[in-house]
């Protein structure tokens, strides 16, 4: 029998009321010892908590009766008044009657071993604690809401349907196998792997809404790039000064842009240097800007010599800085030399000019990129893994062909595997340990 657990599910800290949880069979016996009654399945009931004759606090309690709750064990609540003193009292109470406080994850990994989610639902429940943006809270709710299992669980379904054809083959050699039904198997193989690997080129946008739009801001020293950094965030988080090489390091924040999450980066600016603390910081620029979403060049357009416009390229966001102080025909020689389809704005960052104009850009640009329209394909690596075993094992299938019918039901069965595996019905302990511990406590 699974020892009962207990935890507080509401924010750490004072508050007005605080929410503790207890998952296991001993819920209602700690109900009916502090309350002295046991209330009616899910309905909220008023009480005092008494032990030995003292009133330990008033609160708010709830039972609800397995399999018909979260974890699908008999569990409990008591909304209490957000005192330490109230919480510290009632974890002695539980602990010494033989409750155990959860781990991080607890509740939500026996919900999963108790059938009432999934895995990747689980996940879900993590990524919608987490939430900050808008955008975040709606593919959250989506995977919650058994998005995943719809769309994979009817590739599923098809594969369970292609090795019967197989394994029908495998059984009956000596039966010819009608052309039509070969080109059938064949042609459902293809249909299926295209799916897949369609789902696997979308599943960048999963990540980037769940983990941040990745921003990188590029360009010369002194450029005005920390301004730009700082102008964005509404906030002086980057030093700025007339001192070329100042930021030498990769600065990164969170950003809200319209419904959706960004992770800004301000990089050291891009020069030949025998500097080696600057070179360092040149390098990880140079790396940040190469697995950036999105990079923000920011030129100076007040130079007097040609500026170097031989990083930027098709799709990059162009900030002509200092256009205040451009002589005439500079920012129209800038202007030509720049590459197809690169989005340019003058800006003057000193006066806070043309910043607006960038700020919309940006908004549009990541609602286009990550629209919620359609759900993504992907919102974690061990997604995307899972993806990719399927359609190799879909691919060796393939090649395999019905010479050896035998082992293309193997490559078939491996591909469901690959779909067990991601709802978590053949995930060993390890991966299961790691996927909970970043739960917080009381989920």
């Amino acid at each position: 029998m699974k020892q009962t657990i207990f935890a507080l599910a509401s924010a750490q800290g004072r508050a007005g009321v605080s929410v503790i949880r207890l998952s296991g069979p001993q819920s209602a016996e700690v109900i009916q010892a502090l309350l002295g009654r046991l209330p009616k399945p899910r309905f909220a009931t008023l009480g005092r908590l008494v032990q030995d004759g003292e009133t330990i606090d008033q609160a708010l309690v709830l039972y609800f009766k397995g399999p018909h709750s979260f974890t699908g064990e008999d569990c409990a609540e008591f909304h209490i008044h957000g005192s330490r003193a109230v919480l510290d009292r009632l974890y002695g109470i539980f602990r010494s009657m033989g409750l155990r406080h959860a781990e991080a994850g607890e509740f939500s990994r026996r919900a999963f071993e108790n059938g009432k989610l999934d895995l990747t639902q689980a996940e879900a429940i993590s990524d919608l604690v987490e939430a900050e943006s808008e955008a975040q809270r709606q593919q959250a709710l989506m995977q919650l809401d058994g998005g995943f299992r719809e769309r994979y669980g009817q590739w599923r379904d098809n594969l369970i349907k292609l090795l019967a054809h197989i394994e029908a083959i495998v059984d009956f050699p000596d039966e010819d196998i009608p052309e039509s039904l070969s080109d059938k198997i064949v042609g459902d193989i293809i249909a299926l792997k295209s799916d897949i690997a369609s789902a696997i080129d979308d599943s960048r946008r999963g990540r980037q809404i769940r983990e941040g739009y990745r921003i990188a801001i590029m360009g010369k020293p002194n450029a005005g790039k920390s301004s730009l950094f700082n102008a964005l965030l509404e906030n002086d988080t980057a030093i700025v000064t007339p001192i070329a090489g100042t930021t030498r390091d990769v600065i990164e924040s969170h950003i809200r842009i319209g419904n959706y999450t960004a992770l800004i980066y301000d990089t050291a600016g891009l020069r030949e240097t025998d500097d080696v603390v600057e070179s360092e910081g040149i390098r990880r620029a140079r790396a940040r800007g190469d697995t950036a979403d999105l990079r923000l060049w920011v030129i100076d357009s007040s130079e007097s010599q040609a500026s170097d416009l031989s990083g930027i390229r098709a799709g990059d966001y162009v900030v002509l800085n200092k256009s205040d102080r451009a002589e005439a025909g500079k920012i129209d020689d800038l202007k030509a030399r720049m590459p197809d389809d690169v989005h340019l704005f003058e800006t003057s960052l000193l006066t806070d000019t043309g910043t607006d104009a960038l700020r919309v850009a940006l908004e549009a640009h990541l609602e286009k990129a990550l629209s919620l329209s359609t759900f993504p394909a992907a919102t974690r690596e061990r997604h995307m893994e899972r993806l990719r075993e399927a359609e190799a094992c879909l691919d060796r299938a393939l090649g395999i062909g019905f010479g050896t019918p035998e082992l293309m039901a193997e490559d078939i069965r491996q591909a469901l595997s690959a779909f067990d595996a991601l709802f978590g019905r053949t995930d060993v302990e390890q991966v299961l340990d790691h996927i909970f511990s970043s739960f917080c406590i009381g989920k």
